[in-house]
């Protein structure tokens, strides 16, 4: 509202108490406009004739960006990124101090407790951790005495991996740490959100398949 806008005498009205939270703006046809006001000041000049309204603080929205900018905290890929993050380290504090164990030896630890016999290269496409990161895994865990290799006859450029008494003891330790976690985590999920939730995560792993998927090449000719 702007000064010389306003109708010849008009009848002054008081819209009431002024949120000491936010500003107010002060009006009246012959003296104008005051913006800015306290609430003790808009009391003020709500009692000499002025109308007063509560103007909110709170900074405008921010435009939205440019076509050129990606805000990286509303791109999926990063926020399921970051949430996988925070998910995995919370568990691994878990475990980590009391068994010595880090997250890929943990996985190993997991995928083998699960599935028994395994090959690295079996554990590396389940997990879809890399190849090294699987080798180096395996082998702190056969220096810590938790896993055994057995030679695979057919093809010497492989063993077969299993756990031994002390990896299946520290597997039995983690498993109920495991549920445990993961149910407080979604504690405050209904029956039916972490039905939609699962969909989704389903959904998604398909889509990835089949944005991701290598293109097959024609053959020539």
């Amino acid at each position: 509202m702007i000064a010389g806008t306003f109708p010849a005498d008009p009848q002054p009205v008081n819209t009431g108490p002024v949120n000491s939270g936010l500003t107010a703006i002060a009006v009246r046809p012959d003296k104008g406009m005051i913006p800015g006001l306290n609430a003790r000041r808009a009391k003020l000049c709500a009692m000499r004739g002025y109308t007063t309204m509560a103007a909110s603080t709170r900074p405008r929205p921010a435009a939205p960006p440019p076509d050129d900018v990606l805000v990286l905290e509303d791109f999926l890929p990063y926020r399921l990124a970051v949430l996988a993050t925070i998910v995995s380290h919370g568990f691994a504090r878990l475990y980590s101090e009391r068994f010595g164990v880090s997250i890929p030896e943990w996985r190993v630890i997991a995928m083998l407790g699960q599935h028994g016999t395994l090959t690295s290269k079996e554990i590396g496409e389940q997990t879809h951790m890399h190849k090294t990161m699987v080798s180096r895994a395996v082998t702190d865990l056969d220096r810590h005495g938790m896993l055994s290799r057995l030679p695979n006859r057919a093809d010497k450029r492989e063993v077969f991996l299993s756990l031994t008494d002390n990896g299946r003891r520290i597997y039995a330790e983690i498993v109920p740490l495991a549920r445990d976690y993961a149910a407080r985590l979604t504690a405050d999920l209904s029956r039916s959100d972490r039905a939609t939730f699962d969909r989704i995560i389903a959904t998604l792993r398909d889509r990835s398949d089949v944005v991701f998927a290598p293109e097959r090449k024609e053959p020539n000719g």
